[in-house]
């Protein structure tokens, strides 16, 4: 049987539903394809876009909002998210809490700073745009600061002080030199050594220049161009002056300044234990000996000395001691001529040999020379005390060269001591009315013991003597005690009497 077709009025809506049908497949396969490709994008990229967005958003936010102002103290306290901190604050981390914190740093120098120019700190509020004008003119403030106080220390430096040039432009105006120490010396030099100088310009040359001479370097200075032996060479002066001033300043030159010497406890620790026969025995003072021949403690400058005697300065130092001169003279002398002998056993050897402890012997038994006398007392006390330093030392540590112990051990001077009648000459200056004087002679009778032990024995005006000493040094020293000194001066100088009479019984 024939297939019977489909009315025509049948057909038209079939066709336009498979129409459909189809436009709905197209757009779901394009609708897939789109997906795929979004797949195959950055996630990455798109999340920092969008990140970047957002935070351009919240800035744009921020600027139109209004910022709470946080206050900062002397005190730490927690900042909150969103506060703003003023230019000047110190922020830190806490690392228990995990908290921002602030606090003032500079409080008055932050509101100078900032009053009337960057922003108003008083105010409840400001926004970001004020914080960005406050931050931008800080810098220039401090600049501006800065150059204030240069100039104001510039112009200080101005009104204190006179530039180079002027200075230079006034002492070519007034003819004057600046002159070096040695310059300075040549010229004096020069002054006293002119015949046509009066006597108080040499005077004065010779004062001026025993200023300069006191310096080591400056006294070498002075035997380098042959002013030490001109200077020498005055003391041949008819004048006593000239003489006086000359000894002066040969004693500078001769020794060297020192605030200080190490030597001078060891020595008398030392020299109690050979004197008294042992240390418990000795006397406990040692904070006032006096082991050098001046008041002050010096040290010798070696390389004058040698020159010095080459040049016959001893001798003319001797010769002076010797003959009639003033006091004054005398007493310049005698420090030049300890100056000369300290630390250089050639010329104690030397003084010897010229009959120098003759010439002392007469000196202090001069009527009206007691000062002297306790001058001359303690060059012995060093000289002796120095030989013996020396021998100890050279055992002891053996840093002594061999041909300076033996120049010591050609110096006799305790035989020439004794010989000459030292030992009663000591002995009989006991009773000078100082203690000071006394001091020196117990400490030159204790070096002196054992050399002048029989002699000293023999002598009853010394027993008396220490006895009376022993008596009034009893009731001062009693004082002392009451005044709660436990070891007072005249302690020990009690002391020092009690071991020599011990000694001698």
């Amino acid at each position: 049987m024939a297939p019977q077709s489909l009315p025509s009025s049948r057909m038209a809506p079939l066709g336009m539903l498979l129409g459909l049908l189809m436009a709905a497949c197209f757009t779901f396969c394009l609708s897939h394809q789109n997906l795929k490709e979004f797949a195959l994008t950055n996630p990455e990229k798109s999340s920092t876009k969008e990140t970047e967005r957002k935070e351009t958003k919240a800035e744009e936010e921020l600027d139109a909002e209004v910022l709470e102002v946080f206050h900062p103290t002397h005190e730490w306290q927690a900042l909150q998210p969103g506060q703003a901190v003023p230019a000047g604050s110190h922020v830190r981390l806490n690392l228990q809490t995990g908290e921002r914190e602030a606090k003032l740093q500079y409080e008055d120098k932050f509101r100078n700073n900032l009053k009337g120019k960057r922003l108003d700190i008083n105010t409840n509020t400001y926004t970001s745009q004020d914080l960005k004008s406050a931050l931008a003119k800080f810098k220039e403030g401090a600049e501006m600061e800065s150059s204030k106080e240069d100039k104001a220390r510039q112009a200080e430096v101005k009104r204190l002080f006179r530039p180079i040039e002027e200075l230079k432009k006034d002492f070519d105006e007034l003819n004057v030199v600046i002159e070096t120490d040695m310059q300075i010396m040549v010229r004096l030099i020069n002054k006293f050594n002119s015949s046509s100088s009066s006597l108080e310009e040499k005077i004065a040359a010779l004062f001026d220049l025993e200023y300069y001479v006191h310096q080591m370097d400056n006294a070498q200075d002075l035997l380098s161009f042959g002013g030490l032996q001109v200077v020498i060479n005055g003391l041949n002066s008819t004048e006593p002056l000239v003489k006086e001033y000359a000894a002066f300043v040969l004693g500078a030159a001769f020794s060297r300044f020192l605030m200080a010497h190490w030597r001078a406890v060891t020595v008398t620790a030392w020299y109690g234990a050979r004197a008294f026969g042992s240390q418990q025995q000795a006397p406990k003072h040692h904070g006032n000996v006096n082991v050098f021949c001046k008041e002050e403690l010096d040290a010798s400058n070696p390389k004058v000395q040698v020159e010095a005697i080459e040049g016959g300065a001893l001798q003319k130092l001797l010769v002076i001691l010797a003959t009639e001169q003033p006091l004054t003279a005398k007493k310049k002398v005698l420090f030049a001529l300890c100056s000369l002998l300290r630390h250089f056993p050639y010329a104690q050897r030397q003084f010897l040999k010229l009959g120098g402890l003759q010439v002392l012997r007469t000196l202090v038994q001069e009527k009206g020379t007691e000062v002297l006398a306790v001058r001359v007392v303690t060059l012995l006390y060093d000289l002796v005390t120095e030989k013996m330093f020396a021998e100890e030392e050279a055992e002891l540590t053996q840093e002594m060269s061999p041909e300076k112990l033996q120049q010591y051990r050609q110096v006799h001077l305790l035989p020439g001591l004794w010989e000459q009648g030292w030992c009663e000459i000591t002995a009989h200056l006991l009773a000078l009315p100082e203690h000071d004087a006394r001091e020196k002679v117990l400490q030159t009778l204790g070096v002196l013991l054992t050399t002048c032990r029989d002699r000293y024995r023999q002598d009853p005006q010394l027993g008396r003597t220490l006895a009376s000493l022993q008596a009034e040094y009893q009731v001062l020293a009693s004082l002392e005690l009451q005044d709660g000194e436990d070891e007072g001066y005249f302690q020990e100088l009690l002391g020092s009497v009690n071991s020599l009479l011990k000694e001698l019984r």
